[in-house]
C-alpha cells in the first residue's frame, strides 16, 4: 500500500486540519468530533443543513460546506457512518432558529445514527427533517444497505436545497425541495480497479486486468455483474441504459460525470463526450453538467454517471451562488 499519509490511524483528522487550514474563510472544524461547519457558526433565522457520512469520498461532504450549499458536515472513519454524538453537535452548531435539515445517504449505519441524532437534538428542543438519498439504480439491496444505495444525487440535493435554504425558506419547503431532486435523480457507477482502505492495507476486492464491475457502490460493494473491458462509449451506454430503464432521459437534464478518485480527467471528459452524443441521440438536453471528481471512492479508478430532471425551479436553484471548497460559482 502506497498512500501520501502519515498513519492510517491518523488520516481522517490530518485530511480535516488541512481543509480547515486550506479554507479558513470558508469552514471551521470541531476537532474533538470530526465536525466541519461554516465559517462564522449558525446563520439566524436560516435553515441549517447537515450532512455526512464515512470518510475517503472527498469532496464530499466537508468539501461542501459553505454559503450556498451545507453547514457541516461529520466526518465518520473511512467508509464507516459518524456516530449518533458527532451527528448531534453538529446539529447544535448549524441551528439558528428555523430548524436542521439531515441529508442522509441510504446507508442502514447513516439512517440510523442520524435518527437518533435528530431525537436527541428534539430533547434540546431543535426541530430536524431529513431527506433520504437512494439514486443508485444498480441494485436494489447491497453490503451497506436495504434499498438503493445514496451516491451522486447527493451533490444535487446539497447544492439545491443549500440554495433555497439561502433564500430564506422555511424547513418544510427545504425539505420538500431536496426530495424531489432525489426522486428526479439516478445514478450508476462502474468500477475500473478496487481502492485500498488505509486501515486494511490491501485493496477491498480484485479485479483483472481485463475486468470491470458494473454497478459498484461508493465503498467498494459489488456491482451486477463482472464484463470485459470495453470501449469508453459503450460502457457509458450500459450506465444509461440502466437509468434509463429506471427513469426516462427527457426533458432538460442535470449531468455529472464523477470521478472515484483515480481516473484521469481526460478520461472524464472523454465519458462526458459519449454520455452528451447518447442523450442527444435519446432526444433529451444536458442543461447543466458537472465533470471532475466529486464523490469518490479513495483512488479507486473508475466514474459514475448522475442524471437528474430539471425544471425551471431546479434550474434556478442550481445556478444559485455558491462557494465551498468543492463548489464555486456566482460570487
Amino acid at each position: 500500500m502506497k498512500k501520501l499519509i502519515n498513519a492510517p490511524e491518523t488520516v481522517v483528522a490530518d485530511a480535516l486540519a488541512g481543509l480547515a487550514a486550506a479554507h479558513p474563510d470558508l469552514v471551521s472544524v470541531d476537532t474533538a468530533n470530526k465536525v466541519v461547519t461554516r465559517a462564522g457558526g449558525a446563520v439566524a433565522g436560516k435553515v441549517g443543513l447537515v450532512s455526512g457520512g464515512g470518510s475517503g469520498h472527498e469532496p464530499l461532504h466537508g468539501g461542501y460546506v459553505g454559503y450556498g450549499m451545507l453547514d457541516a458536515a461529520c466526518a465518520g472513519e473511512v467508509f464507516t457512518s459518524p456516530v449518533p454524538g458527532q451527528v448531534h453537535a453538529a446539529t447544535k452548531a448549524v441551528s439558528g432558529g428555523a430548524g436542521v435539515l439531515h441529508i442522509i445517504k441510504n446507508y442502514t449505519g447513516d439512517v440510523l445514527n442520524f435518527r437518533m441524532a435528530a431525537e436527541d437534538a428534539a430533547d434540546d428542543g431543535i426541530e430536524t427533517a431529513e431527506v433520504v438519498v437512494n439514486d443508485d439504480v444498480a441494485v436494489q439491496d447491497s453490503l451497506y444497505t436495504a434499498g438503493r444505495r445514496g451516491v451522486g444525487a447527493t451533490v444535487f440535493v446539497e447544492k439545491i436545497a443549500g440554495a433555497l435554504a439561502e433564500r430564506g425558506a422555511p424547513l418544510g419547503e427545504v425539505a420538500r425541495v431536496a426530495r424531489e431532486v432525489n426522486e428526479r435523480s439516478r445514478s450508476f457507477g462502474v468500477a475500473l480497479t478496487s481502492c485500498t482502505v488505509p486501515a486494511a492495507g490491501q485493496p477491498t476486492f480484485d479485479l483483472a486486468d481485463d475486468e470491470i464491475e458494473l454497478g459498484i457502490g461508493i465503498h467498494g460493494e459489488p456491482g451486477r455483474t463482472r464484463a470485459p473491458l470495453a470501449p469508453a462509449r459503450e460502457i457509458v451506454e450500459t450506465a444509461l441504459d440502466a437509468i434509463a430503464a429506471d427513469q426516462p432521459l427527457a426533458g432538460d437534464l442535470l449531468v455529472m460525470v464523477n470521478g472515484m478518485g483515480g481516473t484521469p480527467l481526460m478520461d472524464l471528459y472523454g465519458a462526458f463526450g459519449a454520455v452528451s452524443a447518447s442523450i442527444a441521440r435519446r432526444g433529451a438536453r444536458i442543461a447543466r453538467n458537472l465533470v471532475g471528481n466529486y464523490i469518490t471512492s479513495l483512488e479507486m479508478q473508475g466514474f459514475s454517471v448522475t442524471v437528474c430532471q430539471l425544471t425551471d425551479e431546479l434550474t434556478q436553484l442550481w445556478d444559485a451562488p455558491v462557494q465551498t471548497a468543492g463548489l464555486r460559482w456566482g460570487r
